[in-house]
């Protein structure tokens, strides 16, 4: 495959050109309600030329490696005709082969597709019988095994292999017009056991979505809030993570001169890392999907802003070194600037320190959903409790997060000890491309004067 990709590059007339080339197998199935509503399965090939010449860049898309010589040559054309400028794209050294095999402690292609579905037609029975008022269910699995070939006109070559396997449960709860949900998901890129012995969990997730029918709201205004380790890593993902993509900044004058390096974002304790090297992650890999390898970069260090996330492209127009977050969602896509696992880094305290610093607050747990614009946020908790001398004490629903997001990155006044990463079921969104696997965490953070939306 090597020789093959790259003899199709010889001789290419852009500045700049590269060729990927996968093949994803896939399974998946879903009950919704009693029903086991579609199953799939497949394999998959195809891949994308991308040429930058002049500052411009064209692609051709591909389903098989026949006449590959040709969609360069088409890439290259489309190149040409746009380009307007100087190309600008960051040098790096990397090898010139280089193969990254999946290393699998329990390989989900050996359990049978009887067995699967049978697995998770026990969880959804659970979902749905275990206890009284649960309306629906959802549950859902997933699997694919992703192999991706890349060559560039600068002589590198790599083949990875990258798979992930996918579990969710969901309850739906209905009282009269209210309508309430309990989910739970779980992913993983080398273990199938992931997914085993999630009865308790699937029992939970219906529980919740019944009791939160009965919960209160989550009272408005301004509150000391601590956020659970998943909420504190959605929270460094969509509200700060997103804002240190290089390919929004270049193209965001007034956020650029927001995000410029060496700006004090909150205290000397706070740390905000991408990290796509870390560990066997979902969101990990050995080099991103423009062949450079991925590495630990720090966002904020120390409270101070420290870095951006980089394509080869961002890199070289904004004078920095590309970081390996160039990543697509497969096959015929282009990378874009993408995180891979985002965390807020452990602090000081013990969790029973930093609950102990509220006499009445609100502890949000999970995240439902959320919409971003520029800095500005707004994020429901999937759940929470009332805080009350330092003690967790009544279900609320209903609590939503919103603010500027630098201002509550100088609000948050503790920063706990257990930072946990979170490998969850979906992914995120941009650019058309979702779900990207990525994984997020944190520990439990405290934050003063959080304004929440509710009743007053």
């Amino acid at each position: 495959m090597k020789q093959r990709l790259l003899d199709a590059l010889n001789n290419c007339p852009a500045d700049y050109a590269e060729i990927r080339f996968e093949t994803t197998d896939n399974t998946g199935f879903a009950y919704r309600g009693k029903e086991l509503d579609n199953a799939s399965t497949g394999q998959f090939t195809g891949g994308i030329v991308r040429a930058c010449k002049n500052g411009g860049w064209g692609s051709c898309v591909f389903d098989t490696l026949d006449e590959l010589k040709s969609k360069v040559a088409d890439a290259c054309a489309a190149a040409t005709t746009v380009g307007k400028e100087k190309t600008a794209l960051a040098e790096i050294a990397v090898p010139a082969d280089q193969v990254f095999t999946a290393q699998l402690k329990n390989d989900f292609r050996g359990v049978s597709l009887d067995e699967k579905v049978a697995l998770v037609g026990k969880y959804n029975d659970i979902v749905l019988n275990a206890v009284p008022g649960v309306e629906s269910s959802t549950v859902m699995y997933g699997e694919n095994f992703r192999t991706v070939h890349f060559a560039s006109t600068r002589g590198n070559y790599f083949m990875e292999e990258r798979p992930r396997i996918l579990l969710y449960l969901v309850a739906i709860a209905r009282n009269g017009s209210q309508v309430q949900r309990g989910s739970e998901s779980f992913s993983s890129a080398t273990d199938f056991t992931v997914v085993l012995n999630r009865e308790d969990k699937a029992r939970e997730v219906a529980e919740r979505a019944v009791a939160l029918l009965k919960a209160p709201q989550c009272p408005g205004g301004r509150h000391h809030v601590i956020l659970r380790p998943d909420f504190t890593g959605v929270f460094a993902h969509e509200a700060f993570g997103h804002l240190s993509e290089a390919d929004f900044l270049y193209e965001n004058p007034q956020m650029r001169e927001l995000m410029t390096i060496g700006r004090q974002m909150g205290n000397n304790d706070l740390n905000i890392i991408d990290d796509g090297s870390l560990g066997q992650l979902i969101g990990t890999h050995h080099v991103d999907d423009e062949g450079t390898p991925t590495q630990k970069t720090m966002l904020i260090a120390n409270g101070v802003l420290a870095g951006h996330l980089h394509s080869l492209e961002t890199a070289g127009k904004m004078g920095a070194k590309p970081t390996g977050n160039a990543r697509a969602i497969g096959r015929g896509r282009p990378p874009i600037v993408r995180m891979t696992n985002t965390y807020v880094d452990a602090g000081t305290l013990s969790k029973d320190e930093l609950f102990a610093g509220v006499d009445d607050g609100i502890y949000a747990c999970g995240m439902q959903g959320g919409q971003t614009m520029m800095e500005m946020f707004t994020f429901s908790a999937a759940y929470g409790y009332r805080i009350k001398n330092g003690q967790v004490t009544d279900l609320l629903r209903d609590i939503v997060l919103t603010g500027n997001v630098f201002e509550t990155l100088h609000n948050i006044d503790g920063i706990a000890n257990d930072l946990t990463m979170f490998e969850l079921g979906g992914g995120c969104g941009k650019g058309g491309q979702s779900p990207l696997p990525v994984t997020f965490g944190g520990p439990h953070i405290r934050l003063r004067d959080a304004v929440i939306g509710g009743q007053q």
